[in-house]
């Protein structure tokens, strides 16, 4: 009889354990339900955080299991952002609009209604009408299935045309990428439906719960990401330990190999791609909320790029050390550029890190890539006394970064 998911990967239980107790000691130091220790600020940064480790989670998928570098990965989190905030932004609006109308002496009928929410929310681009995208806005239920449809539809339309054709490697990053920013430059322009540059605001005013304080939801919001985050690290941890995982595998390191043996390499990493897009749209509609606004900056190419940084550094193909990965470089880049961190005074210059912190985070890729491959993740095998096995110099596969030495071991 075969053992249980956690008890075949011990390392499932001990993040899903670490991440319980993480949510329970910032619940009782928070200002919402403990001793105030934490500020509410805090908390939902940490919220957000969890978010952006579900997001790399999810890359690490794509990228260190199935070997594609998906250069817009967070094209999908701002979609899944865009969609939720579609429906926060019409019911506020809703809600303050049937308020001030209500003191007349006719009553407003539903057409003048929605009319006055469209133009309080399109007035900013010059409209006073809904576009055809905001069809669902005025459901919940509506919008939260867009969160996994369209982020979905798009990674599967994307992913079909891209993998059917064969295209690999860089070209493959570049298409990723290239899709991200036209698609930000598109959402950029008024006309997109979406508030051009102005994005979608005031999310944090949640809809029926105005009288919630923001220290209680910044708590509830830190309590539905950790859950979203440890259902999703199980999800994916299900996905790539099994026989699909193995050919997933496989893809990365020898293609040709698997395609040759008659496994559909085209299905596999579709399936894959859409899987990974849908769960990184349901971080990013957690995350906009805590983070209050949206806009097409945030689909940025740079933005995947990051994401892609926090995974090589937390340890590509361990889908802990992503996690880990996202956690670490967003607090310590939280640290540096918030003004909480010192200048560091050399006498003949003085080294602002709001400044300079991103180039010691591209200094930190670079040295990760060259001396640590397994990143942070890599202190495991040292805490754990593992070494790759002895074969005689012969290397173990064409991508040292993939971990096939762990692999072998197994």
């Amino acid at each position: 009889m075969r053992k249980p998911l956690v008890l075949r990967h011990p390392s499932i239980l001990v993040f899903l354990a670490v991440l319980a107790v993480f949510t329970l000691a910032v619940t009782m130091l928070s200002a919402g339900y403990g001793t105030g220790a934490i500020s509410t600020s805090m908390v939902k940064t940490l919220g957000k955080t969890l978010c952006l480790a579900l997001a790399a989670v999810a890359m690490d998928l794509v990228w260190g299991y199935v070997g594609i570098l998906s250069l817009g990965q967070m094209a999908f989190f701002a979609l899944g952002g865009y969609m939720i905030g579609m429906w926060l932004m019409v019911a506020r609006t809703e809600g303050i609009v049937t308020g001030s109308l209500a003191n007349l002496p006719i009553p407003p009928t539903e057409a003048e209604i929605s009319q006055a929410v469209a133009t309080q929310i399109f007035g900013v681009v010059g409209s006073d009408r809904f576009p055809a995208i905001w069809a669902l806005s005025g459901s919940l239920i509506g919008q939260l299935a867009m969160v996994v449809l369209v982020p979905g539809l798009l990674a599967l339309v994307f992913g079909w045309l891209a993998f059917r054709s064969r295209v690999n490697g860089v070209y493959l990053s570049i298409l990723t990428q290239a899709m991200t920013l036209a698609l930000a430059l598109y959402l950029f322009q008024n006309d997109s439906g979406l508030r051009g540059n102005n994005g979608l605001s005031g999310l944090q005013n949640i809809p029926g719960l105005e009288g919630v304080g923001q220290e209680r939801l910044s708590v509830w919001f830190l309590w539905a990401s950790a859950l979203a985050l440890g259902l999703g690290y199980l999800m994916i941890a299900w996905v790539a330990s099994g026989k699909f995982g193995s050919v997933a595998r496989a893809i990365r390191d020898d293609e040709a190999r698997v395609r040759f043996l008659g496994y559909s390499v085209e299905g596999y990493k579709l399936v894959i791609f859409v899987l990974a897009a849908v769960i990184t749209g349901i971080a990013g509609a957690l995350y906009y909320p805590q983070a209050g606004i949206i806009n097409p900056a945030e689909l940025a190419p740079i933005a995947s790029i990051y994401l892609a940084v926090w995974v090589a550094i937390g340890g590509r193909g361990r889908l802990y050390g992503a996690a880990i990965g996202a956690v670490f470089v967003s607090l310590v880049s939280s640290w540096f550029t918030g003004g909480r961190a010192p200048d560091l005074n050399l006498g003949f210059y003085t080294v602002k890190w709001v400044d300079w912190w991103q180039v010691l985070l591209g200094l930190s890729f670079v040295l990760v890539t060259l001396f640590a491959p397994k990143g942070i993740a890599g202190l495991v095998d040292l805490l754990e006394g593992l070494r790759p096995p002895k074969r005689g110099g012969a290397p173990l596969g064409p991508d040292m970064g993939a971990l096939q030495e762990r692999e072998a071991t197994e």
